[in-house]
């Protein structure tokens, strides 16, 4: 049986997630910037915590996953340029439906590799899921577009996929050293992207802007990544990949309810199908048994 005490760190987390993109509307800095310094900051700001509470790390179990983790780190900063990329080449809806084919990916990923047991319910629960992030995304309305941006997306997230299939192997390391090791390298990753495509000669440093910057990397980074990499230890990677769907479904109901953002009757459908498909799965007697 799985962990529901994991379970429920990852709704959290995703929960979390789900606030960025309201957060992100009031930041006047580049995707790049931002994404960077969530890295950066989430890194250090945990790194001293961790200093702080003198909690000992395993230093055997961190120089043996001292590679995975660092890889993983890597994945995550791609995978945030992959989808910067993705904005740029095709229409938001279009690029948020390629990137949420992830939970797919790990599901398939998690069958083959991480050798989990694919339930009629589960596959089913996933394809209405998906079914429902279709509606969301409003890629109906819109229609496909821009090929190099579907192709960026589902780069991205092919390496979200793999970002969790490496961190269920990752054992030994508890949830702020894997945070702390990943997003400093999700940090350098993202460096080089962030200063070649930004105009620094345009920045200018607010302290409103400064403080908005921070909950990025604060509340909205460091808290979810380090819930995120300690309940992925316990919680199936087709479960997270089903719970990950709660990310977006948060996101279109606090920019219809702070942004003023119209939302559809396919879109109340899809979060409807998501959120259903999700408690459905998750509540089953017979997710208790796989």
């Amino acid at each position: 049986m799985e962990n529901s005490g994991g379970k429920l760190k990852i709704t959290i987390t995703m929960i979390i997630f789900g606030t960025i993109g309201v957060v992100r509307r009031y930041i006047p800095y580049s995707s790049a910037m931002i994404s960077f310094f969530r890295g950066f900051l989430a890194a250090l700001i945990l790194l001293i915590l961790r200093l702080i509470s003198k909690k000992e790390s395993d230093k055997e179990d961190l120089r043996r996953n001292l590679f995975p983790l660092i890889a993983s780190g890597a994945m995550i900063g791609v995978n945030w340029i992959l989808l910067f990329e993705a904005y740029r080449f095709t229409t938001i809806a279009v690029a948020t439906i390629s990137y949420y084919m992830a939970p797919v990916f790990t599901i398939i990923a998690s069958t083959f590799i991480l050798k989990e047991r694919m339930t009629i319910r589960k596959a089913i629960c996933v394809a209405v899921a998906l079914l429902g992030m279709v509606f969301v995304s409003g890629v109906i309305e819109t229609g496909i577009t821009g090929i190099r941006g579907v192709l960026l997306g589902l780069g991205a997230a092919i390496l979200y996929s793999g970002d969790v299939i490496i961190n269920k192997k990752i054992k030994g390391v508890d949830g702020t050293d894997r945070t702390v090791i990943q997003m400093a390298a999700a940090a350098l990753t993202v460096l080089p992207y962030w200063l070649l495509t930004d105009d620094f000669s345009a920045l200018v440093l607010g302290g409103r802007d400064i403080a908005l910057l921070l909950v990025a990397c604060i509340v909205c980074t460091a808290l979810p990544y380090s819930l995120y990499f300690s309940a992925i230890q316990v919680v199936k990677a087709q479960t997270a990949a089903l719970l990950s769907y709660i990310d977006p479904i948060v996101a279109v109901l606090l920019s219809a309810l702070f942004l003023k953002e119209k939302m559809s009757t396919l879109t109340l459908i899809g979060i409807i199908l998501v959120i259903g498909s999700a408690l459905i799965s998750e509540t089953s007697k017979e997710n208790g048994n796989e």
